[in-house]
């Protein structure tokens, strides 16, 4: 296939995109991740989220690469840690430009489970992750509980 212009090569690389991105639509339901197409479809950034947990914390890192700290808040309300901001494109980029790279406002909301001490969430971004680290509370930590030996009984006669 020969291609004529820098718009040829941009719509057929958009078509592509687009029938990739449905054949995930049919197998998981919808697309993580949005943009801007040659149809002026919008599409939104979505961060990646993975969880953990160790006997002291739930932990959470978010995977926001070019994201600052101004451009993320972080809260809670409810049950529901809420993650949103913005991951701004770069100043030099412009409508000739071509990214396979998202960009755009994005909300991520966990739910968390019971027992985590909600007044003590801690974050910390570096080199575009985003580390979240909620204390579980001491009612909810795992505790030993000691087993004793029963005092051997006689059995009574009759």
């Amino acid at each position: 296939m020969l291609f004529n212009t820098l718009a040829d090569v941009r719509s057929t690389l958009d078509h592509f995109r687009r029938s990739f991105d449905q054949m995930f639509e049919s197998f998981f339901g919808s697309t993580a991740y949005r943009g801007l197409g040659t149809d002026g479809t919008e599409w939104t950034f979505t961060p990646a989220v993975e969880t953990g947990w160790t006997d002291e914390a739930l932990n959470l890192r978010v995977i926001l690469p070019g994201v600052t700290e101004k451009d993320v808040n972080v809260s809670v309300q409810g049950n529901q840690l809420i993650i949103e901001g913005e991951r701004k494109a770069p100043e030099n980029f412009g409508e000739t430009s071509w990214t396979q790279l998202t960009y755009g406002k994005f909300r991520r909301t966990v739910d968390l489970p019971n027992g985590l001490d909600l007044e003590k969430v801690n974050c910390r971004l570096h080199d575009g992750v985003l580390d979240i680290q909620i204390p579980v509370t001491a009612a909810m930590k795992p505790r030993r509980i000691p087993i004793s030996s029963g005092v051997e009984r006689k059995a009574l006669a009759a």
